[in-house]
Parts: C-alpha cells; sequence; structure tokens
C-alpha cells in the first residue's frame, strides 16, 4: 500500500491531475483480476514466483497508463480534438508500449529458462561438488 501511494505522489507530480493519477492506478486491480484469472484457467498456484509476476505486471500497467496519458495532454495542447486525441495517441501508443517489453520479456524467459533447464545441470554435473554447502557452515 505504502509502495502504490509513493508511485501515485510521483505520478500527480509528474502529471499534474489528480483525477488522470486515479485513471491510471485503476489499471491495478484490473491487472491483479487478470492475472489471477490467468493463473486459476492454467491451473497454477499463487507462489513468490507469480508474486514477483504480479509487482512486474503492476510497474507494466502504471508505465502504459503514464505513457498513454502524457501522449493524450501533449495532443490535447497541441490543440488536437478530444475525440482525435484518444484515437490516434491510443494507436500511436500501442505499438510503442506492446512491443519492446513483450520482446524483452519473451526473450529473457527463453534464455533464462534455457539456463536454469540446460546450462545450469551440466554446471552442477561438472562441478558439483565444488557447489555442495560446507558442513562447517550452518544458517540459523
Amino acid at each position: 500500500m505504502l509502495a502504490t501511494l509513493v508511485i501515485g505522489v510521483l505520478m500527480f507530480i509528474s502529471l499534474r491531475s489528480l483525477l488522470a493519477t486515479i485513471a491510471i492506478l485503476i489499471n491495478l486491480p484490473l491487472a491483479l483480476v487478470g492475472g489471477l484469472v490467468a493463473i486459476l484457467l492454467t491451473g497454477g498456484v499463487l507462489s513468490v514466483a507469480s508474486l514477483i509476476g504480479f509487482i512486474t505486471l503492476f510497474g507494466v500497467a502504471v508505465r502504459n497508463g503514464l505513457l498513454l496519458v502524457e501522449n493524450y495532454n501533449r495532443r490535447h495542447a497541441d490543440g488536437m480534438e478530444l475525440k482525435e486525441v484518444v484515437g490516434a495517441g491510443s494507436l500511436d501508443r500501442l505499438n510503442a508500449i506492446l512491443q519492446p517489453l513483450a520482446i524483452v520479456v519473451l526473450g529473457g524467459l527463453i534464455t533464462a529458462t534455457s539456463l536454469t533447464l540446460l546450462v545450469l545441470p551440466a554446471l552442477y554435473a561438472r562441478f558439483g561438488g565444488w557447489l555442495l554447502p560446507s558442513p562447517h557452515v550452518r544458517f540459523t
């Protein structure tokens, strides 16, 4: 809750509009519902990994909303009509918002999964004796 409050204050400072800030923050519960539905549909469980995914999801949702509202504000300040601002601004930002994020996340998941399932087992098979915990080290 504290993080959401701080993010909201920073967005308000950037946008100088309480209503725009609230409109962007409304995306967070919607993103939460979408994530939970996806977990339920895939038979997954709520785990530490999925909670980290939710943190990332919330960051992306806020970033996307902020970029979109700033684009709308810039177009409106340039004299465009409100209906035109929403249509053109949404289409303009769709590729800029979605494409880089999807490429990075997909590429990162492919390489991280490859490392976890291929490279790490090979390294452990080769150097596993050195990776075992020392019997003299105790974690309490």
